[in-house]
């Protein structure tokens, strides 16, 4: 395994085990699939409604919690000070802990600059070793690592050959921010698991298209964060550390790069009304319940 070490002095491995889209009746047993076959790093959100899956597999795995990295996001009806705080707690309640390695803002909408005040005065207090953003564009991410208190450490973006983010990249190595992806396969978007130029350039090392992108992403000192519910693919993305791509094959994917994200754009003034949909049909759904509860 390869680390990269925060701003901070905290390590974190440069691969880790994404839970996004995996069911609840699946989580665990991935979870626990992953920590077996050697992940050490598992990414999950408040979101994915799986934490306490995550947390029920980190306790049977009888892997020391010291040694695995977990990273959350918090949700953005989550946002406000108060609110943020509340649900860190319940983060770390559903996942068994008394610390999350990293905890992330999920998304730039909302009063993102409360939420993130409480990131840093719950960072102070020792519940999170390290904290950042997700899904933060270069503007939004210069403005928060310039005011906010405690820089980010971390921001995590749609980042594949299909979307390189190059310009994300310069400004987060400038401002010392770790640049980590979601979506290091674009999903398949694009053809990308039979993209002629991966699979020649993974055809001189003996490695899949999938490997070609996790060793490109990782020696542009990206974070990874692969996902499979299937444990000998599991197996096949931590297989990237035995061999190394060239400059000619660096240059060559770098002419992949369409420029444009493979799912949305948050600048979509579309997109924001989706997500206040999201938002507002979440806490009508959570009164239902709470009204449940009261009968």
């Amino acid at each position: 395994m390869e680390f990269t070490t925060l701003y901070n002095g905290v390590r974190m491995p440069m691969l880790g085990y994404g839970v996004y889209q995996v069911t609840k009746d699946e989580c665990e047993r991935c979870v626990l699939d992953a920590l077996s076959v050697g992940y050490r790093h598992i990414d999950t959100a408040q979101s994915y409604f799986n934490e306490e899956e995550v947390g029920a597999a980190i306790r049977k795995s009888g892997v020391p919690r010291e040694e695995i990295f977990i990273t959350s996001k918090v949700w953005i009806e989550h946002y406000g000070y108060e609110e943020c705080h509340a649900s860190v707690l319940e983060s770390m309640r559903k996942l068994g802990v008394d610390y999350i390695d990293l905890m992330l803002l999920h998304q730039p909408f909302v009063d993102y600059y409360g939420a993130y005040r409480a990131l840093e005065d719950l960072y102070d207090e020792g519940k999170l070793r390290a904290i950042g953003i997700s899904n933060f564009y270069p503007d939004r991410m210069v403005d928060i690592a310039s005011f906010a208190r405690i820089k980010p450490m971390v921001n995590q973006i749609e980042t594949h050959p299909l979307n390189q983010r190059v310009e994300d990249h310069a400004w987060m190595e400038k401002y010392g921010v770790q640049h980590e992806a979601w979506a290091s396969f674009g999903e398949g978007k694009g053809g990308l698991f039979t993209n002629p130029v991966l699979m020649e350039i993974g055809a001189k090392y003996g490695k899949s298209a999938a490997q070609v992108m996790l060793r490109w992403a990782l020696q542009r000192n990206i974070v990874v964060l692969p996902k499979s519910t299937h444990k000998e693919r599991m197996i096949q993305n931590l297989d990237v550390f035995d061999f190394s791509l060239t400059d000619g094959d660096m240059a060559a994917i770098a002419e992949l790069d369409t420029k444009t994200s493979a799912f949305f754009s948050h600048t979509d003034p579309n997109m924001v009304e989706w997500f206040v949909k999201m938002v507002e049909e979440r806490k009508k759904n959570q009164r239902s319940e709470n009204e449940k509860k009261a009968w």
